[in-house]
This record gives C-alpha cells, structure tokens and sequence, in this order.
C-alpha cells in the first residue's frame, strides 16, 4: 500500500529484483553471452492470472490522477545503475 505521498515500500519486490540482477552478474562471471537486461516492468500494470490485484512495477501509478511514484524496487534499481556507472571504466 502506498503511504501519504503515494511511496510504495516493495521489500519482497526488491529483493527479487536485486536477487535476479546478482544471478545475471554471476551467469556473466561464469561466461554467458549476457548482452543487456532490463526490469519489467517500468510503470504499474496488472498481472490476470493473479486476478488483478497485486502490481507489477518499480513506480507505482495512481490511476485516478496518473502521477507516478518510484518505487522502493525502483529507487534499488536506479541506485544499482547508478553505482555500475560509476564503477565503470572510461575508454
């Protein structure tokens, strides 16, 4: 549920996000042909075969006005990124 400023506190969803970038990173450590990866998906969307309830996304929408909040799954993505950025050699 999001609180007052429509934040969304998404532990579980984090961690599966961060979980699944490390088997990625451990898949490329040990020679996949890993050429990019990507979170699906950005913005909130429904997911049927859960009969629509739970919300998939790392910014949540609110349907009703259509503003858009970042996730806590997302802010961990964003930071991720931005740290492999910084990490990365120049050429």
């Amino acid at each position: 549920m999001p609180d007052a400023e429509g934040y969304v506190a998404d532990a579980e969803r984090t961690a599966f996000v961060l979980d699944h970038v490390q088997a990625v990173s451990d898949a490329v450590a040990q020679g996949a042909p890993v050429q990019g990866f990507y979170a699906w998906s950005l913005l909130d969307n429904f997911e049927w075969s859960y009969g629509y309830w739970p919300r998939f996304g790392l910014a949540r929408v609110d349907y009703e006005t259509q503003r858009r909040t970042v996730k806590q799954s997302g802010r961990a993505y964003a930071d991720l990124v931005a740290g492999h950025r910084a990490n990365r050699p120049t050429t």
